[in-house]
């Protein structure tokens, strides 16, 4: 008899349950969380320096951390904006996790903070497996990247709760095809919203503002279908399971052999539950709960983790 515990499996596990954590305390204190993700180059930084004004503008109590694995390049331009910026330099690792998060918030943003927006590294594979106590997921694509980007990478753009399309002033310029990226998106995320923006003109500037501060006050949050279908695959599969299983191996486990399961088991943002269940933006990889994931009593979640890097 052996019980297999596989790392990978409990530091995504330890990641939703910081997560879980992080969400609760921001929302008590009046905190909303929007993660921002896109590849290198996409030019979110110029669009949330234009939010981040907007905000300041209005009077909304707004602040901003963004992460990269060097430099400091995106803290100073967001600066200048006026509101409280914070640089994450992740010492190689290509994404954020939610105890880097809280480690990096603690002492530094004000309480009266209203929306925290955090520009996650830019990459769209692995950010796309960590919830960092958001309530708002956003994925944005430059006119520059192509039409086929959401299909290329199916679970950041699948479990996105808002699409934002940049760069929009040079769409001409590129041959972007709109209505195909649009067709795209809805066959990876049927019902998410694709909204258009150019922050060098001004388009579609304050959409982004907006929608967070729906949120912050209840409003509603687009569920994506990955996030739905694998959350329902997972409750076929949650928790500690007891079989006798033949391995091929010849492998004897015995009666009470616990089990994980790692084939797309994945809770995405915005996934609405029944009372009493806990559930935040997904990921896309592997037995996947949605950070903040709560199991009755007895059950348990395992994960795959590609590995951490020491941060600073």
């Amino acid at each position: 008899m052996c019980r297999v515990v596989d790392l990978k499996q409990a530091v995504l596990a330890k990641n939703d349950s910081a997560a879980h954590t992080l969400r609760a305390e921001l929302g008590a204190r009046g905190t909303t969380v929007v993660n921002l993700l896109s590849s290198p180059g996409s030019g979110k930084t110029a669009l949330l320096e234009r939010e981040l004004g907007l905000a300041r503008e209005r009077g909304v109590p707004v602040a901003a951390l963004t992460a990269d694995l060097a430099t400091e390049n995106d803290a100073l331009r967001l600066a200048r904006s006026g509101v409280p910026v914070k640089q994450v330099l992740t010492d190689g690792l290509c994404h954020l996790e939610a105890h880097m998060l809280r480690r990096h918030l603690d002492g530094w943003m004000p309480e009266d903070t209203r929306l925290l927006f955090v520009e996650n590294v830019g990459n769209l594979v692995c950010p796309a497996s960590y919830d960092l106590g958001e309530s708002l997921r956003v994925v944005l694509a430059s006119v520059t990247e192509g039409e086929d980007k959401p299909l290329k990478y199916p679970t950041a753009f699948g479990l996105a709760q808002l699409v934002v399309v940049t760069k929009t002033d040079i769409a001409q310029a590129v041959e972007f095809d709109e209505a195909a990226f649009r067709a795209h998106v809805q066959q990876v995320n049927p019902g998410v919203d694709v909204v258009l923006t150019s922050a060098r003109r001004g388009e579609g500037l304050g959409i982004l503002l907006e929608r967070a501060l729906e949120v912050g006050a209840g409003g509603a949050v687009h569920a994506p279908v990955m996030a739905r279908q694998r959350h329902t695959h997972d409750h076929h599969h949650a928790g500690d399971h007891e079989h006798d299983h033949d391995h091929g191996d010849g492998a004897d486990h015995g009666d009470g052999a616990h089990h994980g399961h790692g084939a797309d088991h994945d809770h995405g943002p915005g996934h609405h539950h029944a009372p009493g269940t806990g559930h935040g933006p997904g990921r896309g990889r592997g037995d996947e709960h949605g950070p903040g994931h709560e199991h009755g009593p007895g059950s348990r979640s395992t994960h795959p983790h590609s590995g951490v890097v020491p941060t600073r």
